[in-house]
């Protein structure tokens, strides 16, 4: 089979087209022909060298695919050969034949194509842990959604539309702007004219919000905490400014606040199938309805991944940049 190997750490060039053989499902795992696959920010750093797989796990980057089951081992159920799925992988996407864990995988929404499925696994099974399992969102909350146009933020908009209060979003121009607006953020703000911590004590009568998800981390920890309500909670999911900073924890004690994070690739088999459960209840309807859907802001061939990673780090996308395998 077809996979993108790094031929070695570093920039977008070193990713290679190479030959492996076509993995074998174990007995409680599928074999799926990947028609697309999604670029995340953890491909990035695990091109760099930065963000080594989890042990047992496949050293090929994608963490997310769309396809048709071609072989399913002796322990899998709801699931049969020609379906129609979309997975999160725990490595292995860049690749025209992906195993993953069955209880990863999803069927495809009512009229989502096979592009968009690949923009779904990554983001919403994130977005689901962090807003639903660690936030514990409520219909009377307040949210802030850093980095408001990228795949996470643009899922977390529409998530919160339907479970949360209302919605504020950073972004860094006015084209991410008024995209944000599009899914359902009630503000949108340019971090580069106005201070977002500024805006939302403005607009919330000084009360703030409830929930902060943050990629950005660096400077943005201490007017997070500023900004957060009694018992309010910051979430943590990447450093794009870093993860060093100097703050004052004075508010973490007078509001009671709470700071957590996540990763999930690292996370079991089993808790991903709880996410994946949960968001076939509660989402799966409301993509059925069109009233939530993964943006695709790009899409490549699968050789011309090196381009698909140099977009990504630019910063300059709306949504999700995908690989296709045809």
């Amino acid at each position: 089979m077809d996979v993108i190997e790094i031929s070695k750490p570093g920039e977008a060039e070193n990713l290679k087209i190479s030959q492996r053989p076509i993995p074998l499902p174990g007995e409680d795992e599928i074999l799926i022909k990947v028609e697309a696959a999604g670029v995340n920010r953890p491909d990035i750093l695990q091109r760099k060298g930065l963000y080594p797989p989890p042990p047992n796990a496949s050293n090929i980057l994608g963490l997310e695919v769309s396809g048709v089951i071609i072989d399913i081992g002796k322990k899998v159920e709801h699931f049969k050969i020609n379906d129609r799925v979309l997975s999160l992988t725990n490595g292995g996407g860049y690749a025209t034949y992906c195993v993953v864990p069955a209880l990863q995988c999803l069927p495809i929404p009512i009229g989502v194509s096979m592009i968009e499925a690949a923009g779904i696994p990554e983001t919403f099974f994130t977005v689901w842990y962090n807003l639903f399992e660690l936030g514990n969102i409520s219909s009377h909350h307040k949210i802030l959604i850093h980095g408001g146009s990228s795949g996470i933020g643009t899922t977390a908009i529409q998530f919160a539309k339907h479970f949360a209060d209302k919605i504020f979003t950073t972004v860094g121009n006015e084209e991410k702007r008024q995209a944000c607006l599009s899914l359902g953020a009630n503000y949108a703000i340019n971090y580069n004219e106005q201070d977002f911590s500024d805006i939302i004590l403005q607009n919330t009568n000084q009360y703030g919000v409830d929930i902060i998800l943050d990629m950005v981390g660096g400077n943005y920890l201490q007017k997070n905490l500023n900004i957060l309500a009694y018992q309010g909670k910051l979430i943590q999911i990447a450093f794009l400014k870093g993860s060093k900073t100097e703050i004052d924890l004075k508010p973490i004690m007078t509001k009671e606040l709470i700071i957590t994070g996540s990763t999930l690739r690292p996370q079991s088999n089993e808790q991903k199938g709880f996410i994946a459960k949960s968001l076939y209840k509660k989402i799966w309807p409301l993509i059925n309805e069109n009233k939530i859907k993964p943006i695709i802001f790009k899409t490549f061939p699968f050789r011309n991944v090196v381009d698909a990673h140099k977009l990504m780090e630019s910063n300059q996308h709306i949504g999700k940049i995908i690989l296709t395998m045809t």
